[in-house]
């Protein structure tokens, strides 16, 4: 299982920021945006309350109680060790989280200065970034995973290192080409003509102007992130027991199909809903940060 990243080939044409009532008051009526952040939530919060409370331990075996089904006790039964199925999905969404935060902050933080600095300064810096892009393209995460895990071991910081460097590229490239289309702009040569340099153009000028760009991209690749870190749990290389993680729920159901399917259907709907709802939410910030549609709007 890996997750196939698309670049973007044409910017969008940047625009100025929405008042926030306004923002708000679309946001609000657009069904894409409202579901999604909802669905968005729905995980966020389980993550919360996982931190302080869940109905059973996620850590405690049982395995007189192992399989049981749905009950007053344990609301959607056991798995092959008796632990509670609620309180592993409440505290596998808890690492899913952590996973993904650190790793699309990673991609973010390289990518974006990175993408930045070869619009700025072109030439041969251009060239050896892109160049450097293309070679870390050439790594998913499952395989990345691999290569950390034969000298570190496997884990959740190995998950998380190459979740963050397979984002880098796409960043990199996202934002390089959403810069270029604000440097020809007429208000950055104005500003070079008033004798700005690089650095401060692109702070003042070509940062505001696609922020609203990779705000959209972060949730794409917030979706992405957990599915291969799933992926990397399910393979053995990502988070490690004790500590739950859906990925990992779905790897221990693997032997218990025909016993009981449901111990897939649980880890598997709720990979499901998280995906789908940054999805979702992609979708509509894109929208709505989308010019033409906020006139039609």
């Amino acid at each position: 299982m890996s997750a196939q990243l698309s670049t973007p080939v044409d910017a969008p044409v940047a625009t100025r920021p929405l008042p926030a009532k306004t923002f708000w008051g679309r946001a609000l009526r657009h069904r894409s945006f409202v579901l999604g952040g909802a669905l968005s939530l729905l995980v966020v919060a389980s993550a919360l309350l996982s931190l302080v409370w869940t109905p059973w331990s996620p850590y405690e075996i049982d395995i007189a109680s192992k399989l049981r089904p749905p009950s007053a006790a344990h609301w959607l039964g056991t798995d092959s060790f008796g632990r509670d199925i609620v309180s592993l999905l409440l505290a596998g969404a808890r690492s899913t989280i952590l996973v993904g935060i650190i790793a699309v902050s990673i991609g973010l933080s390289f990518g974006v200065c990175l993408g930045l600095i070869a619009s700025a300064k072109r030439g041969w810096t251009e060239e050896i970034i892109m160049r450097f892009s293309d070679f870390t393209f050439a790594f998913p995460a499952v395989l990345s995973a691999i290569m950390l895990a034969a000298v570190a071991g496997p884990g959740m910081v190995t998950s998380i290192i190459a979740i963050g460097i397979f984002q880098i590229p796409t960043l990199i490239r996202l934002t390089r080409g959403s810069a270029n289309a604000i440097w020809a702009r007429e208000f950055v040569l104005a500003a070079r003509a008033s004798g700005k340099g690089a650095f401060r153009i692109t702070i003042e000028h070509v940062l505001p102007n696609i922020l609203s760009i990779l705000i959209v991209q972060a949730t794409i690749q917030f979706a992405l992130a957990i599915l291969a870190e799933a992926a990397l749990s399910y393979l053995g290389l990502g988070t490690q027991p004790p500590q739950p993680s859906w990925g990992r729920m779905l790897n221990d159901a693997q032997t218990m199909l025909f016993q009981s399917p449901m111990l897939a259907v649980y880890p598997g709907a709720a990979i499901a809903i998280a995906v789908l709802g940054l999805n979702l939410l992609g979708d509509g910030l894109r929208d709505l940060f989308d010019p033409r549609l906020a006139r039609e709007r």
